[in-house]
């Protein structure tokens, strides 16, 4: 009989950072083992439960007994199981014996080779099992397998010690409305759960399956599912912030989703005299430490009140709020002491301390740092827009709010609260942009510098920690990345590419390098650093949403300038719908080859050496069309630059039907890789072509 089936593991209070993880990997891992047993129809739905003290799981059309099903058996090879006669030989028996079909004849028998030798098989069918035995089995693998950040040893009333991410104490297993026996963690099965910890009274009684998230809402107080749970915050937190906007990160949701089983939002308050403070400091408080939601108004000015989210529903919500706002009192007014201890002392005063700062010990100090990105931020300046002086003077000071004790308890702040500090000791307003921008993007997605003097930092800082710790050995592997070297290369590829920026990588990298010559570990890989680069520009250029013909096309020329990378590509690609455009690659394939195997030296052609009226024809047609492709490219018309290549496609094809280019006459045949080589040049300025060719 086919029912829905509940799993619940009800537990002690679960991670909370790791809930979601633990409670969709504990619905795979059971429905995976069940369907590999053969108890779920194609039509079945996994459903997967999680709240602060429980995972659960819920199946819909599973079967009582698996079907059935025919197997094959192996055996033994033919010339081990079956006599000269063809008899079933004694070893032969005693497997058959062993698998209880001792009464088996021969004719029954299968003869299948394994590309070595033949061997005999047997097919017979397979008694389906029952569900008691698949479910104690997936239960066994989905406790085990589960993703738990950290396995607690504990013991049970028997005295026996289990490992699990928290002490287990009940197992509901139902299969519509009967009890499956179980066992697991040393629990065994029933129907019983326990509701919220404050809002229910008692045990609860779980009907059936179908019935087991309504009466954990309605009986228990609990919203099982996650997802529900996350999307009940969501409305609370923006019904209850009406006319204003309600600060709510994803990680902060999903924190407190799992921390709450019945949420309630709730309004409190804080002096005004804390917006004095900069709001991503107060924000930030609150967050990190009191996961409580501030509120802005609709221009994201920071108000004095904020949201909390309570596991309790309470008809005195007051005695909850004055106890958080005493609180985050206390947190905001630390916020505020940092704040105001840090202003009495500028940026500038810090930087000697920056010495007493380890950035690394192959590399020196946060000051040592500090030197080459003010020089090589001043390098940069000039390919940015930026002033070489603001540049300077923003790199000196980007690393100084480092040592202010705001930073200090909140690293995530290193950059920002340096702005803050910046525009109050006087500095200009660029150079004081430019230090909190100097980290950005600092994500995927994120915004890029908001001035020139922030690029030309930004750059320098990214190109400064890819060449000194790629330099140094420290080269990203698999999921590994500690120093965020593909978020440093991306960065630069994303500033370089979005904001038309002239750069040279191989000049900027080669510049980098130099300003290591100080340090005995430092192993100049400016070609190792540049491939690293490309490799991220990739997959950059791809989800943009080119192919990987396309891609290929443009950095198997190993560029060294990204600026015009997507006007080339898009030249590529309204070449490529061109019908010329596969026999033009496929023929400049076929030419990079030739070119592969012979030295070619001299791209001029003699016209007295041009015999053959297709490489005449050839000949005078490149000659025709050179002089508006040059000119399209130098103007950066990439697309017209390729698209007068189009008409050479007749001679192209005719060349190379008539003409022997490897003539046994020396002279004829350079001459004619001399035009081959002199087109290949023309064709291959946008891109190489030849990766296009089918």
């Amino acid at each position: 009989m086919n029912s829905t089936l509940l799993v619940e593991l009800f537990t002690e209070e679960l991670p909370p950072k790791a809930l979601q993880t633990l409670g969709n990997a504990f619905a795979e891992l059971l429905s995976k083992t069940l369907r590999d047993e053969g108890h779920l129809a194609n039509n079945s739905v996994v459903e997967g439960f999680a709240s602060p003290r429980r995972l659960a799981c819920r199946i819909s059309n599973v079967a009582a007994t698996s079907p059935e099903k025919k197997i094959q058996e192996r055996l033994l090879p033919v010339k081990i199981g079956l006599d000269t006669n063809g008899q079933p030989t004694p070893p032969l028996q005693k497997k058959l014996d062993s698998l209880g079909l001792g009464a088996i004849g021969v004719d029954q028998l299968e003869t299948i080779s394994d590309g070595k030798q033949d061997v005999l098989h047997i097919s017979r069918m397979q008694a389906g099992k029952a569900l008691e035995d698949s479910l104690n089995k997936a239960l066994e693998v989905a406790t085990t397998k589960l993703p738990i950040p950290k396995v607690m040893s504990y013991q049970r009333p028997d005295g026996s010690t289990v490992h699990f991410v928290r002490p287990a104490h009940r197992l509901v297993c139902l299969h519509g409305d009967k009890v499956v026996r179980a066992q697991v963690l040393g629990l065994e099965s029933d129907r019983i759960t326990l509701g919220h910890r404050f809002l229910s009274q008692g045990v609860l009684n779980i009907a059936n399956a179908e019935s087991y998230e309504t009466q954990l809402e309605t009986e228990g107080k609990v919203i099982a599912s996650f997802e529900k749970r996350k999307a009940a915050i969501v409305k609370a937190l923006n019904d209850q912030a009406t006319g204003y906007k309600v600060v709510q990160p994803e990680e902060l949701i999903d924190e407190v989703c799992a921390l709450v089983e019945w949420p309630v939002v709730y309004e409190a308050g804080f002096e005004k005299e804390f917006l004095e403070v900069p709001q991503e400091c107060l924000i930030l408080t609150m967050q990190a430490n009191q996961k409580y939601f501030a509120i802005t108004d609709q221009n994201g000015k920071m108000k004095n009140r904020f949201l909390l989210v309570s596991n309790l529903l309470t008809p005195t919500p007051e005695l909850i709020t004055s106890g958080n706002e005493r609180v985050l009192r206390a947190r905001l007014a630390d916020a505020k002491f940092f704040f105001d201890q840090d202003r009495k002392k500028t940026l500038e005063s810090r930087l000697p301390g920056l010495a007493n700062v380890v950035y690394h010990n192959k590399l020196g100090t946060q000051k040592d740092r500090n030197s080459r990105l003010v020089e090589l931020a001043a390098a940069l300046a000039p390919v940015c827009g930026a002033s070489v002086e603001q540049a300077k003077r923003a790199a000196l000071l980007c690393k100084a709010d480092l040592l202010t004790d705001m930073v200090g308890e909140f690293p995530e702040l290193q950059g920002n609260m340096g702005e803050h500090y910046a525009h109050h000791d006087g500095e200009q307003a660029d150079v004081a942009q430019a230090i909190a921008d100097h980290y950005s993007p600092r994500f995927a997605g994120d915004q890029l510098p908001r001035n020139p003097v922030g690029l030309a930092v930004a750059l320098a800082d990214k190109l400064e920690t890819l060449v000194g710790i790629y330099s140094i050995g420290l080269i990203p592997t698999g999921d590994k990345d500690p120093f965020a070297l593909r978020r440093h290369a991306l960065g630069v590829i994303r500033m370089v590419i979005e904001k038309n920026l002239k750069l040279d990588l191989i000049d900027a990298l080669n510049k980098a390098s130099s300003l290591f010559n100080a340090y005995p570990d430092f192993k100049h890989s400016v070609e190792g650093i540049a491939s690293f680069i490309l490799d991220r520009l990739r997959g950059y250029l791809k989800d943009q949403g080119y192919s990987t013909a396309e891609v290929e096309s443009v950095l198997s020329q190993n560029p060294s300038q990204f600026a015009d990378l997507p006007k080339r590509l898009e030249a590529v690609r309204a070449f490529s719908q061109l019908p010329e455009s596969q026999a033009l690659a496929a023929a400049n394939k076929r030419i990079t080859n030739i070119l592969k195997k012979t030295e070619v030296s001299n791209t001029d052609v003699n016209a007295s050496l041009l015999q053959v009226e297709a490489e005449k024809a050839l000949a005078a047609q490149v000659k025709e069309v050179e002089p508006h492709a040059t000119q399209a490219f130098e103007q950066g018309d990439y697309q017209k630059a390729l698209l007068v290549l189009a008409p050479l496609k007749a001679n192209v094809d005719a060349f190379f039907e008539n003409v022997m280019v490897m003539d046994n006459n020396e002279a004829l045949k350079n001459n004619r890789l001399a035009l081959l080589k002199h087109m290949h040049g023309l064709m291959n300025r946008v891109a190489d072509i030849s990766q296009l060719a089918a």
